[in-house]
């Protein structure tokens, strides 16, 4: 690679970096509120609370790359025009197609970061995530039992735990079963352990008394017990892994898919083709962005007030890009011959900058002045 292009690459992968660091940071915080209030309202800790922000990372990432590139692009291919020095580039001989090899240089690594995404780390990790939240709903200690709070998971159980040893076992229980319009039930004990079964989670309690109001003659009955098992699963429903995501598949499932993944995941052959061919597609939108940027600014003339207008332009053919792919996604979602649709934008968005090229790079033409009456040419 010349000077130059080694020179415009470090400024495109400097500004790339911090766009994708601050938009990265700004959908985090805006997915980390409503993460933190679900999980730490149920009981979870700050390391699950992690642990999911983790997994949810790739696929905030995948969304900001395409974003930050062509932000990286516009600004790069701004401050250069305006410090002069595209123009000193020009007036050298180099032609808008030469000027725009390291933009495509570093198109192409964007690419490369958003395959791997697409392909790898982002079925991964929305898998992990789903396996890892089925596995905390079922953890019942954790979103039912507190103790020393006064806990109503069903409309007329009352369920209060002095303390959660760290051994799981709970002490100085007292559970009120009041559902039966016939009678109240009240159980109390020193100590209980929380237990899963086939049936559903249940609460063994060891040590302490049943007390039963009959409502209809108003007595009460008081039995002593050594153990007792009382099952949960009557008022904790727990949906367990749930149906599997589409984007939980390999992409090898999805362009080939079995009647078994379409059973397990409840979507269509043309979804389950589309989204197989849209990890390919998407990631030349990576490529697409940066060149719209860089050659939709090549079109402008150095001014003091900037290329504002060209600027707009180019968000403009991004947004027409978008909307391009928008439309052909709701063709071919539902028509499984229509998966080459998923490769009309990305191919649009890559024609389109070399016209734009293209024409920056046409000589232009001079218009000619009327000579004044009496003077001469």
């Amino acid at each position: 690679m010349s000077r130059f292009d080694r020179y415009l690459l470090s400024q495109l992968m400097a500004l790339f970096g911090f766009f994708s660091l601050v938009l990265v940071a700004v959908y985090w915080v805006n997915r980390a509120v409503g993460l933190f209030d679900r999980l730490v309202g149920n009981g979870q800790s700050a390391l699950v609370f992690l642990e999911f922000t983790a997994l949810t990372l790739p696929n905030v990432i995948r969304l900001v790359l395409p974003i930050s590139a062509f932000a990286a692009a516009v600004y790069a291919t701004n401050r250069l025009t305006q410090d002069s020095e595209l123009v000193v580039m020009q007036a050298t001989g180099f032609s808008p197609f030469r000027m725009a090899r390291p933009v495509l240089v570093f198109g192409l690594i964007v690419l490369l970061m958003m395959a791997a995404l697409m392909h790898v780390v982002v079925p991964a990790s929305r898998q992990a995530l789903a396996l890892r939240g089925a596995e905390i709903e079922a953890n019942v200690t954790a979103r039912f039992l507190r103790d020393g709070t006064f806990l109503h998971p069903s409309p007329g159980v009352t369920l209060y735990i002095r303390e959660i040893a760290p051994s799981g076992e709970l002490r100085d229980v007292f559970l009120s079963d009041a559902r039966s319009p016939d009678r109240r039930v009240t159980y109390s004990s020193l100590r209980a352990v929380a237990v899963k079964s086939d049936s559903g989670p249940k609460i063994v309690m060891y040590d302490g008394m049943a007390q039963t109001l009959t409502r209809a003659d108003r007595t009460l009955s008081v039995t002593r017990f050594v153990d007792f098992s009382y099952d949960l699963g009557s008022f904790i429903r727990t949906s367990g892994r749930g149906r599997l995501a589409i984007e939980e598949l390999t992409t090898a499932e999805l362009l080939f898919p079995s009647s078994a993944r379409l059973t397990d995941t409840g979507a269509t052959r043309a979804m389950m083709l589309y989204e197989g061919h849209s990890r390919f597609a998407r990631p030349l939108l990576a490529i697409a962005g940066p060149l719209i940027g860089f050659s939709t600014l090549l079109l402008g003339a150095f001014s003091r007030f900037g290329l504002w207008r060209q600027v707009l332009a180019a968000v403009v053919l991004l947004v027409l890009v978008q909307l391009v792919d928008n439309l052909a996604a709701g063709v071919a979602l539902r028509d499984e011959r229509a998966w080459a649709l998923a490769y009309v934008a990305p191919v649009l968005g890559i024609l389109l900058p070399f016209w734009l090229l293209w024409w920056s790079g046409r000589p232009r033409r001079l218009v000619r002045q009327p000579i004044p009456a009496g003077g001469t040419a």
